[in-house]
């Protein structure tokens, strides 16, 4: 069990402006407290152990990244071979297959836990002995630019901290936040159907604990300035141990005031910018990403003025795709599309299509009609997928997320399954490449991995079918030969190599939406220096089509070629052909 350390910090030198930046979000967060010292506590507790921090905070700018930025996400045993270690067998799969193509890579949750597939913690200070060690982690960190989960809503009900919670041990007796069966609680925003609040039995009597997520997995009480403190110890331990990208998971929920919401409060917001000025004050490139699966207007006030996260993922995207490309019109991303503000320069989206939770719906919310959803649902349906429910405040039941490998969620289209499942799945990923931000790609999206409905099965959980566990040597002849797996896996790292090259996809690049009709998406990228122009242009039907030449701005004198397929563009020319779900990208500079 850890404790919460007293140990005097060691000399370092605190700028006034860092000291006072601190204690401004603190006087915010907490009214009530002393912020003057709890200014120092919150440095005493992230540096720590000789670490100092920098003079001056890191300035937001285009500085922050390039167009080589990408992310694979993986759990750490997505690939076992019952020999050796999980995370071993996944660097040797990362440095053989990926080194030079991805830059980053997202290991979710990798310590021990009790269930949800590594989200209920009970020790954030430890790797789960089933997948291998600290030195797995740090030598993969080596190689790639780390994401790792900080999962700071809840942890384990099986934990020591949880469990010295219910014997009354300071300071752990106040770690948890405990709500009334009596207490108004109709407004909360719930991600799940089960009861909110979870009786246990302590040394101070019966107390009701407030479970956001599940039974398992109870919430923090952060009015508590002690639990800040130690979550932004352990912050400084992952990244110690090499840890450079921190993902904030579930942090809308974090600040519960009974009466209200729940969701997206104030203190919440300003608990980010206080984690946001400490990564700015790091010696190392520490990088902060919010993980809110909720409504698109909602989500993107987790970038702040600059001074909140560096990255938001892109929620709406991958149900928006999916709609687009099961049913052959870009009518709700393009409307999307358009509305959507471009990133404030060192910010950027995270653009992703699937991972290892659902395909959410919450993100499609006002985005999708109400038909549009039901249908997207039915066809995922037919295709062998799930659908997961949330219930509303009403106790009425409504879809909250697609479970679904994204390769077979689009094997075919509204009208049934067809021939163009690879050419249909790779226009997804290609449109994510292409649009402003990061992309990111999930690893079973990679390898073209197909529901697991035996997984489903043994667990019980509708997220396990998009949750396979690869047998190394399996993966490895099946990306040997010719399979649907190697197709994909090739063709995207093809795909990704080329995205990387190109200064007109850096994340804050230029971006604009074309108008070329419902069957088409596309937008223009324009590189921050302005020398390179890219046309991303995507049939997201089956049928062939061809647009006029003139209906794109090709400068004339320049030379347009298309980056995927190499072939000459002529500005003034008469049509340009797509073949069903061809993309191109169209640039004056190859």
């Amino acid at each position: 069990m850890t404790t919460i350390s007293e140990t005097p910090p060691k000399p370092m030198v605190i700028t006034r402006r860092l000291r006072e930046s601190i204690r401004l979000h603190l006087e915010n967060i907490y009214p009530d407290h002393d912020s003057r010292a709890l200014t120092r506590q919150v440095l005493e507790a992230f540096w720590s152990d000789g670490v100092v921090p920098r003079k001056r905070g890191r300035t937001a700018g285009n500085n922050m990244w390039s167009a080589d930025n990408t992310y694979v996400i993986t759990y750490g045993n997505s690939i076992i071979d019952g020999e050796h270690k999980p995370l071993s067998l996944l660097q040797d799969f990362l440095t053989e297959n990926l080194k030079g193509v991805i830059k980053g890579v997202h290991i979710l949750p990798y310590f021990p836990y009790t269930s949800d597939d590594g989200f209920a913690i009970t020790d954030y200070r430890v790797v789960d002995s089933g997948l291998g060690g600290w030195e797995d982690i740090e030598r993969i960190s080596r190689e790639f630019r780390l994401m790792s989960d900080l999962v700071l809503n809840h942890c384990s009900s099986q934990s020591a901290w949880f469990n010295e919670f219910r014997m009354g041990h300071a300071p752990y007796k106040d770690f948890f936040f405990t709500a009334s069966p009596e207490d108004d609680l109709s407004d909360v925003v719930r991600p799940r159907a089960h009861p909110l609040l979870r009786k246990v039995e302590t040394a101070d009597g019966d107390k009701y604990v407030w479970c956001t997520f599940s039974h398992d997995q109870v919430d923090f009480d952060f009015s508590n300035p002690e639990v800040l403190l130690e979550f932004l110890r352990i912050m400084r331990f992952h990244i110690n141990r090499g840890v450079r990208t921190v993902r904030l998971d579930a942090c809308a929920f974090m600040w519960k005031e009974v009466g209200t919401s729940c969701i997206h409060l104030p203190e919440t917001h300003e608990i980010i910018r206080l984690m946001r000025v400490l990564a700015d004050f790091s010696e190392e490139s520490v990088v902060l990403i919010t993980e809110t699966n909720v409504p698109n207007v909602e989500n993107l006030s987790y970038f702040g003025n600059r001074n909140e996260a560096h990255m938001i993922y892109n929620f709406s995207l991958p149900p928006l795709i999916v709609h687009a490309l099961l049913n052959g019109t870009s009518q709700f991303l393009n409307a999307w599309q358009m509305a959507m503000p471009p990133a404030q320069m060192g910010c950027a989206y995270f653009n992703f299509t699937a991972s290892h939770d659902g395909i959410g719906l919450r993100p499609a919310e006002s985005l999708l009609s109400e038909e549009a959803i039901t249908g997207m649902v039915e066809t995922i349906q037919q295709f062998g997928g799930r659908v997961s429910m949330r219930q509303l405040s009403d106790g009425s039941m409504r879809p909250y997320e697609m479970n679904v490998s994204l390769f077979d969620a689009l094997k075919g289209t509204v009208k049934g399954e067809d021939e163009h499942n690879i050419p249909r799945f790779l226009c997804s990923q290609t449109i994510a490449m292409a649009l402003e931000g990061i992309p990111a790609f999930y690893i079973h999206s990679l390898l073209a991995t197909s529901n697991d409905a035996e997984g489903v099965e043994k667990s019980g959980h509708n997220r396990a079918i998009n949750r396979h566990r690869w047998n190394y040597e399996k993966l490895q002849q099946a990306l040997g030969d010719e399979t649907q797996h190697a197709r994909v896996f090739n063709e995207m790292c093809r795909l990704i190599g080329i995205r990387t090259r190109q200064s007109a996809f850096h994340p804050n690049a230029t971006q604009f939406t074309l108008h070329l009709g419902e069957k088409l998406f596309g937008f223009w990228r324009q590189s921050v220096d302005r020398s390179q122009s890219v046309f991303a242009i995507n049939n997201v039907t089956d049928e062939a089509l061809e647009i006029p030449a003139m209906s794109l701005n090709l400068i004339g004198g320049e030379n347009w070629t298309d980056l995927i397929t190499g072939e000459q563009i002529t500005a003034g020319g008469n049509k340009i052909s797509f073949a069903p779900y061809q993309c191109r990208w169209i640039s004056n500079r190859a």
